[in-house]
């Protein structure tokens, strides 16, 4: 590699092999979350597997199952993370869950017409694997950087995410506008040989973090991994007692968890939402895509904007957008408007998430690291249910999902609000 090409690394904090295979399953992991969560499954749920649904039922079936399998994620990753923080196995356990996503996402493409059910069942097991995962994956990057190095290290991640995703994303585009180019029958066959693609990208190009990233000492004895669980249970116990100790991390999850709930409910509903007032698969495929493209150069950007004015004003920043999109969704009529939309969320959405991580990477017990991303995951996973569930009350008592959409703004205005009177230095001179 040329002298450009390291100084480039370096800019991006990659220039490590471990660094940079830890970074790499943001690339791998993302194909899920941006073409079977966000963009091909929720249109083949209401278009296939739920197509004798009248479509606010299917949506509002969709987000209440989301919820559900949100909440069972919630409650295994802080114990999980317990025992894998006492065993020394984040690895395995992140192998485990990547076993389970993978599995789940190839066996979608068994779902066919009518079957609601079993697709909700698979979606939700895959979910279960990729968040899961997710646990174990963030628990290892305070072990590979220095605080100084976080939020360029967590930026690059979600960057290389947005990037992977949405080459992927466009593949898949691809295939659904013209099926037949490709050897395939019709749009369904399309996104079935979608689920089992990202599948295989997933496990794939896991690959690296399992050759390259080592496994960080556990904080049980030589011999720990027996009775983990067990251990587990009583460390998750004195991770709670103890949370007081840490109250930079325990404030600004509180302000994590309701801002989070906001953004979750953007990314897992507005596919459902633009399927439902009438915007065209393909319409709303593309400004998936168009979100992953904008947002995997914004994100490197936003971590080092976050660098110059503080982590907390970038994200106060970010916040403020996502009022402006929920106002501007609200008023939504043409894919058009969903294009401008989806640019705004990806000038934002990676970058509030990356430097959010950073933050509570920067305020935790490195040696906790699995337990306390545990901790966080609650945070994420419990606002992945308040948000899609305050969308189905709305669009159930005001018949319209649009009030579900529009009720975001209080969540994000909250979170800022909250965030605001917070006192968190930059990583990069915060202390636990």
């Amino acid at each position: 590699m040329n002298e450009k090409g390291r100084d480039l690394l370096r800019r991006l904090g990659l220039e490590r092999k471990d660094v940079r295979a830890w970074a790499v399953y943001d690339w791998a992991n993302s194909a899920f979350i941006t073409s079977v969560v966000a963009a091909v499954f929720p249109i083949y749920f209401m278009s296939v597997a739920a197509e004798q649904l009248e479509p606010a039922v299917a949506s509002q079936r969709f987000a209440m199952s989301t919820a559900a399998t949100i909440l069972v994620a919630a409650w295994l990753s802080p114990l999980l993370g317990a025992a894998a923080d006492w065993s020394g196995h984040r690895r395995r356990y992140l192998f485990g869950f990547l076993l389970l996503g993978c599995g789940a996402t190839a066996a979608l493409a068994s779902v066919g017409p009518g079957n609601w059910i079993l697709g909700i069942v698979l979606f939700a097991l895959a979910n279960i694997g990729g968040y899961g995962s997710l646990v174990f994956y963030d628990a290892l990057l305070p072990h590979l950087v220095s605080r100084t190095e976080l939020d360029r290290a967590s930026a690059a991640g979600f960057g290389l995410g947005y990037l992977g995703g949405g080459l992927l994303l466009a593949v898949h585009l691809l295939w659904l506008r013209d099926p037949q180019a490709f050897g395939m029958e019709s749009w369904e066959s399309a996104a079935r040989f979608a689920f089992v693609s990202v599948a295989l990208w997933w496990f794939g190009f896991s690959i690296p973090l399992f050759v390259r990233v080592e496994e960080p000492p556990g904080g049980g004895p030589p011999g720990a991994s027996r009775g983990s669980l067990a251990a587990g249970f009583r460390q998750l116990a004195t991770t709670f007692r103890e949370l007081g100790r840490y109250r930079q991390a325990l404030h600004f999850l509180v302000a994590y968890v309701i801002y989070a709930d906001g953004i979750g409910t953007v990314i897992r509903l507005a596919v459902i939402y633009g399927s439902e007032i009438g915007i065209a698969g393909d319409a709303l495929i593309g400004s998936i895509l168009i979100v992953q493209l904008v947002a995997a150069p914004s994100t490197f950007v936003f971590g080092k904007f976050a660098e110059r004015v503080g982590s907390k004003r970038a994200i106060l920043a970010g916040l403020a957008v996502y009022v402006l999109i929920c106002m501007l969704g609200f008023r939504m009529r043409s894919a058009a408007e969903f294009l401008v939309l989806a640019v705004l969320v990806g000038t934002v959405q990676g970058g509030i998430l990356a430097i959010s991580r950073a933050v509570f990477a920067s305020l935790i017990p490195p040696a906790q690291s699995a337990e306390f991303f545990g901790l966080f995951s609650v945070a994420e996973r419990f606002a992945g249910i308040l948000g899609p569930s305050l969308f189905v009350l709305l669009g159930a008592a005001t018949g319209s999902n649009r009030y579900g959409i529009l009720g975001l703004v209080v969540v994000f205005a909250l979170g800022a609000a909250i965030l605001w009177f917070l006192e968190i230095d930059p990583p990069s001179d915060s202390t636990a």
